[in-house]
């Protein structure tokens, strides 16, 4: 590990009372606690069209800053709240700026906020995506169901998903510089679209 690891977490809520932002600043806090240093970065600040690979940079708004803030990181914590079994748009626009070389052997945390019960659907859809950028998932994701009585004034109200959500910061430090697997032929053959 680092001696002072460098994580930065991607809110992909564009709400003003977003839960998923207050869980992952509750995970940030955890990440401060244990030595690492955390930075959130609230996609409400960004502008970042529907991505186009066809777009110059000169045209694809604050992307270029969001990519060098992620390749800076040691680790990424990926926040969403659960749409329609997914994750959010914002979040997968600002992941498709991003590519092998923000993620490639990085470790992720994945949390994912929903109203109704466990958003399994948006981390297995997050896992999916972060895998194929040859990121190394966390086993251990932070998960807030019911999320309208889980926060309440922008604090958590239920301890036990706040404790999940604080093991998720201890662990995105403690295996943030984990070493990658050894090359094999299905990452050698994952090389993304090419024209």
């Amino acid at each position: 590990m680092p001696d002072t690891p460098h994580v930065v977490a991607i809110c992909g809520s564009l709400r003003d009372e977003s839960v998923t932002r207050v869980a992952l600043e509750t995970a940030i806090e955890t990440v401060e606690d244990e030595g690492g240093e955390a930075e959130l970065l609230d996609l409400r600040e960004y502008d970042l069209p529907a991505y186009d690979p066809d777009t110059d940079d000169a045209d694809a708004g604050d992307a270029d800053r969001l990519k060098r803030e992620v390749r800076a990181a040691d680790a990424i914590l990926l926040g969403s709240p659960m749409y329609h079994g997914s994750y959010s748009s914002v979040l997968k626009t600002a992941i498709d700026y991003c590519g092998f070389d923000e993620f490639e052997h990085k470790t992720v945390g994945l949390l994912a906020v929903s109203g109704g019960s466990f958003p399994i659907t948006a981390l297995e859809h997050l896992r999916s995506v972060c895998r194929a950028l040859d990121a190394w998932v966390l086993p251990h994701q932070a998960a807030v169901p019911r999320s309208h009585s889980a926060v309440r004034d922008g604090t958590f109200t239920d301890e036990t998903v706040a404790e999940r959500v604080r093991e998720l910061g201890r662990e995105v430090v403690h295996y943030a510089n984990i070493e990658p697997a050894p090359p094999t032929m299905e990452s050698e053959e994952n090389v993304g679209a090419v024209d």
